[in-house]
């Protein structure tokens, strides 16, 4: 079993088809594995396991039609967030939790139309809306590293499954980092496209009618070819069909020559500072990079504190009406309901507390209360000519600068203990900019917290930097990573720069390879 669980997808998939493994094996070999570790993750929530067996009788080796399938035979997860046919898609909704699907989501049958077996869905947190995976519906999930930490958000069943074995590939979605955050914290890599590359038709909504951040299927893997493979065929044409938000831009695939890159860094965006483990990995990586022929410069982007207030006033400008909407007669989950609560405050009440944090010193606090919370039309409006300006800033800065990609941290902070995500929103601040921006973006595993680097925050008065320091104490072990991002349409640059990514770290003996789970 320890033999097939540990071969990529597309290790899988060869191996069926020249029939060196059968597909029945490889079903039944994942299956066992998820049976092993899931009553610790609580990472699979909707098991598929007979349907998988069946299909995986009727995949034969040496079939002409492996020939055009790329996944024939591999098994592989989903995120509960899409439908697939006769499962619920409840996104921790209890009053969801009886319903089926009747079509699969565009997504999921594209990768069944490849050859995939699923062999289950995932959990996600209420609503999707959290930097933790827990839910009134099917509980908590453990991340395979520290069963007291948490998997990330909102792709987090996913992120544990794969890390532990149970799964070679997985489908996300992304809207704030929901695809790279769990990654980072599992120790696996995530990848999402360019705004709009995929369709999300068949996907439940998320803030549904809200069109400034657009959220984006992903996949996730523990092989970078395994991300190259499943976002090709993902992408293929044809989607613009159906899908009128779907620009018909064809899939570049270049031959990418790292040596020919210019790359940008940087190790923290002034908003809250990185562990020490997470700015040692993206240091290692421009060195890595510099050393392949790459031309790599630190680099400061543009106001970065004002990209994290435009996303937040963007995805919290009906005061989270909607998101009450669709929570309706459903149990709440506690901390879902505090961001509620938060966002439905009157903005003169949010604004005189921003003003009180501000004059107390509290000026992280005070710059996240002040960007969230109810808009008129009038203001609204505003802020999407203001995202429309800081979008043009940022690329003419990388203009000027001649660079076709950025690396930095995923996160400040490896995997958060349960429940302390309510006060740790700006950890997200170093993914959603690059959804702010509609830029692909990937995570690569990198390293582990090292003895001796768990921390050099000096807690201040701040909750934030105090919860903050509490994450740190005992994250020796825990993974971290790095992210790459690249130029709108050029998925082709960051998957080739995690690539080479991948090869550096995984030479290295602190490389995230096995959780102890």
């Amino acid at each position: 079993m320890n033999a097939i669980i540990n071969l990529s997808a597309t290790e899988i998939a060869q191996a069926i088809a020249k029939g060196e493994l059968s597909a029945s094996e490889v079903v039944q070999a994942h299956i066992q594995r998820i049976e092993a570790v899931n009553p610790q993750l609580n990472a699979v929530v909707v098991p598929l396991f007979e349907q998988a067996r069946a299909e995986a009788t009727r995949v034969k080796a040496f079939d002409e039609t492996s020939l055009h399938k790329p996944l024939y035979g591999v098994p592989i997860t989903i995120k509960e967030s899409f439908d697939v046919v006769g499962t619920p898609t409840t996104v921790g909704l209890t009053e969801l939790a009886h319903s089926k699907a009747t079509h699969n989501a565009v997504m999921v049958e594209r990768l069944l139309q490849a050859g995939a077996i699923i062999l289950g869905k995932t959990n996600v947190p209420h609503m999707c809306s959290m930097n933790e995976t827990d839910n009134p519906v099917y509980g908590r999930t453990n991340n395979p590293w520290n069963l007291e930490r948490a998997p990330g958000g909102s792709s987090g069943g996913e992120a544990a499954i794969i890390a532990a074995g149970g799964s070679p590939l997985g489908l996300g979605s992304d809207i704030a980092g929901s695809v790279r955050l769990p990654a980072q914290a599992c120790g696996i890599h995530g990848f999402k496209p360019t705004s709009r590359r995929l369709t999300l038709v068949g996907h439940a909504p998320l803030f549904a009618g809200q069109q400034a951040i657009i959220a984006q299927p992903g996949v996730m893997a523990r092989s970078i070819c395994d991300l190259s493979l499943a976002i090709k065929i993902l992408a293929a044409p044809g989607q613009e069909a159906f899908d009128t938000n779907i620009p018909p831009v064809p899939w570049c695939e270049a031959d990418i020559q790292i040596e020919k890159l210019r790359i940008a860094f940087y190790t923290d965006n002034g908003i809250i500072s990185p562990s020490p483990a997470i700015r040692r990995v993206v240091r290692e990586a421009a060195q890595a990079l510099e050393k392949r022929g790459a031309i790599v410069e630190e680099w400061t982007p543009p106001d970065l504190l004002k990209a994290s207030q435009l996303y937040n006033q963007l995805l919290t400008a009906d005061g989270f009406a909607t998101l009450k909407r669709q929570v309706g007669t459903s149990k709440w989950h506690s901390r879902v309901k505090q961001y509620y609560q938060l966002a439905a405050t009157p903005k003169k009440i949010l604004n005189a507390v921003a003003g009180i944090s501000g004059t107390f010193g509290l000026h992280d606090l005070a710059n996240s209360l002040g960007a969230v919370g109810e808009l008129s039309v009038t203001d609204y409006w505003r802020v999407i000519n203001e995202r429309d300006r800081y979008c043009t800033n940022f690329l003419n800065a990388m203009n000027a600068k001649q660079y076709d990609a950025i690396i930095c941290p995923p996160t400040a902070l490896p995997a958060l203990t349960h429940g302390s995500g309510f006060f740790l929103s700006d950890d997200t601040n170093y993914t959603n900019l690059y959804n702010l921006l509609g830029m692909p973006a990937g995570v690569v595993a990198a390293s582990r917290v090292g003895a001796g680097e768990e921390s050099d925050r000096e807690p201040k008065k701040s909750l934030i930097e105090r919860t903050a320091y509490k994450v740190e104490q005992g994250s020796v072990g825990l993974p971290v990573g790095v992210q790459i991002a690249a130029r709108h349409w050029r998925e082709d640059v960051v998957l080739a720069v995690m690539s080479a990514l991948e090869e550096h770290f995984k030479a290295q003996p602190d490389y995230p390879g096995h959780p102890p789970v």
